[in-house]
């Protein structure tokens, strides 16, 4: 029998005036100013003005200023200082409680306030100025593009239950642009990190399928699924897509799971920032505006999806050998594959075997799979070509390079001639073993493993950095560096020290561990503790520190570097394909079901299971167990 939940539920929300898409994103009245706010960014400022305004209340805006987008950015934060200091010094001589004799400026600027306003709010308000560009030109721009994906978004995300409406964040993202990158990174319509990105796709240098928006697609279906099902509500499950779980599931613990006002107004996450406190708010706004189009937009037409044909590649194939047998160039191929990298493009790799080329059916004069499976002997391959460079990507560290090579990070240093702080930069070329002969150099001793935080900067890194979405990014400031936090968005284990100096004791950690992060002797753990000689600590376990020696900050970071390291080695040579659903009979262990049954890290099975005590588990109890495979290389 069909049960009548749905449908009372439905009559229920009818007739209260609620709709089914109030209650998966809910819109509580105190955010709407925050909405309306993203809203005129995206219709009502154009991208050659933006708009001062207070960082907390979004409701003040102070003036809107024309700002070219084609002017230096040293010129545009010129003009920007300018004018904001002029409004810093009107708050100012209000905060000093002015309120007579005010010119008209004072006035104005006052009048933006509530009519009881303090002084003090209104000194704070002088240091809280921001600086916002106008988005409606790359809006407007994202939402012909979408059209191109549009119906694959909304039948994937329906495939994993995901709701349709989620298909408008690449408009905060990206502004739908396949070649958007951000400045932590993030790469693609929907923005994925390195480090997130290869737990569903391939990312190395040879593809790289966050560029993809086919199979950036598919990821982000399982991507939001999987924050769904740690958080249980939508706003939060989106604001982790930009924070990350373990942020979200400490702030829900804090104020509440669905106390989204207080979440987004108060939680004071060392990295919860404007760009996370406004992403569901901005994602609210991009719906808004991405279903009443012509209200907006009006005449807006949206570009039409490509009618492709796929095939697998099932040998290497050379660039060239391909294209001429397509009858097309390089720069065509590239336009419709663009996982593939660069690597591919100049001739130093075939086209991998596995590799789905996509190419358009009305170019084709006979089917894409038939021209593949006649291409002359001279263009296939069954073996790919050798590595010789690497091209340092932002994110690259030493030692992931040195894995995926199979080589030691002390050849590498070796080689290059590299200084003993082992400092790479985007950009750089890096000789691998078997490149012939290499300059002579000054071998350097370098202990492996090395430490394990090693960022790849050119520039100094801010002491905190927050994911600023694309198309949210403001004022040109020192840009936004990825830090150690932005590696674990999709972890959602606790990885902070509580206020009384605890922490939890995740998989892969010792005493050993917390001694060598914390600078001091493992004994004086045991004995802060109370542990005997010998006695491992379990997973779930609170131990207190002691942080005289290191800082909580520094201790953090050290801890996230490590299970950074850890997630990315593994991720490197397995993706996250699906999940399944386990019911735990009498007998069963978590500890061999995960490690023995399904052949997936107790750390895993923990980030899919946050709340189970993986030593106390009852028959009955329903566990979610991500499905593994193997990554292709070559």
């Amino acid at each position: 029998m069909t049960s009548t939940k749905p449908l009372l539920l439905l009559i229920f929300l009818t007739f209260s005036g609620l709709s089914v898409a109030d209650q998966t994103f809910p819109q509580p009245p105190e955010l709407q100013p925050d909405v309306d706010f993203w809203i005129d960014v995206f219709t009502r400022y154009g991208n050659d003005e933006g708009v001062l305004h207070d960082n907390r209340n979004l409701a003040v805006v102070y003036d809107r200023l024309p700002i070219p987008e084609k002017i230096s950015s040293r010129e545009r934060q010129r003009r920007v200082e300018k004018r904001r200091k002029e409004l810093q010094a009107v708050l100012k001589s209000l905060a000093s409680g002015k309120r007579n004799n005010l010119t008209a400026e004072e006035s104005r600027v006052l009048a933006l306030w509530p009519a009881d306003v303090s002084n003090q709010t209104l000194a704070t308000a002088a240091g809280q100025m921001r600086y916002q560009q106008g988005l409606k030109d790359r809006f407007r721009q994202g939402l012909q593009r979408s059209g191109r994906w549009r119906d694959y978004v909304n039948k994937e995300f329906s495939a994993m239950n995901v709701p349709i409406e989620i298909a408008a964040l690449p408009h905060v993202e990206s502004s739908y642009n396949p070649d958007a990158r951000s400045n932590v990174g993030a790469s693609g319509i929907w923005q994925f990190t390195r480090s997130t990105g290869q737990r569903f796709l391939r990312v190395d240098h040879v593809v790289d399928e966050r560029n993809d928006p086919y199979a950036a697609t598919r990821a982000a279906a399982r991507l939001m699924a999987y924050n769904y099902s740690i958080t249980g509500n939508w706003p939060m499950a989106i604001t982790a897509y930009n924070h990350g779980l373990g942020g979200v599931r400490r702030a829900m613990s804090q104020y509440g799971d669905t106390a989204y006002v207080d979440i987004l107004r108060k939680y004071n996450g060392r990295t919860f920032g404007f760009a996370s406190r406004n992403f569901y708010v901005a994602f609210l706004a991009a719906k808004e505006v991405d279903q009443n189009v012509e209200k907006y937009f009006p005449g807006l037409v949206v570009e039409s999806p490509t009618d492709y044909s796929v095939a697998s590649l099932s040998t290497y194939v050379s660039v060239s050998g391909l294209t001429k047998a397509l009858g097309t160039t390089p720069a065509k191929l590239k336009q419709h594959n663009p996982a593939l990298q660069a690597t591919v493009w100049q001739e130093s790799k075939y086209l991998p075997k596995g590799y789905e080329i996509r190419f358009p059916t009305s170019a084709l004069q006979r089917p894409l799979s038939e021209v593949l499976d006649t291409l002359p002997s001279t263009v296939v391959f069954s073996k790919q070509l050798p590595d010789m460079f690497h091209t340092v990507a932002r994110g690259d560290t030493l030692s992931q390079i040195a894995e995926t090579y199979n080589t030691r990070v002390s050849t590498l240093v070796a080689l290059n001639n590299l200084n003993s702080g082992n400092s790479i930069r985007a950009g750089q070329r890096l000789r691998l073993p078997g490149a012939g002969p290499a300059a002579t150099v000054v071998a350097i001793v370098v202990p492996e493993p090395i430490p394990e935080v090693q960022t790849t900067m050119t520039e100094p890194e801010p002491e905190v950095a927050e994911i600023v979405p694309a198309a949210m990014a403001s004022e040109p400031l020192t840009p936004l560096l990825e830090t150690v936090q932005t590696a674990l968005l999709s972890d959602p284990s606790d990885y902070s020290v509580a206020a009384d100096n605890t922490i939890e004791v995740q998989p892969l950690e010792t005493l050993g561990h917390f001694g060598d992060w914390l600078e001091i002797k493992t004994q004086r753990l045991r004995d802060l503790n109370g542990l005997a000689f010998n006695t491992p600590v379990a997973v779930g376990q609170r131990i207190k520190l002691d942080l005289n020696a290191v800082d909580a900050k520094g201790f953090e970071e050290r801890r996230i570097a490590y299970h950074s390291a850890q997630q990315d080695s593994f991720f490197r040579e397995h993706v996250i394909s699906g999940v399944t659903e386990h019911t735990i009979k009498t007998g069963e262990s978590i500890w061999i079901l995960a490690l023995r049954k399904y052949d997936v890290p107790i750390w895993l099975f923990r980030q899919y299971n946050p709340g189970i005590d993986v030593h106390r588990v009852q028959p009955g109890t329903k566990v979610q167990i991500p499905l593994l495979s193997d990554v292709e290389r070559g």
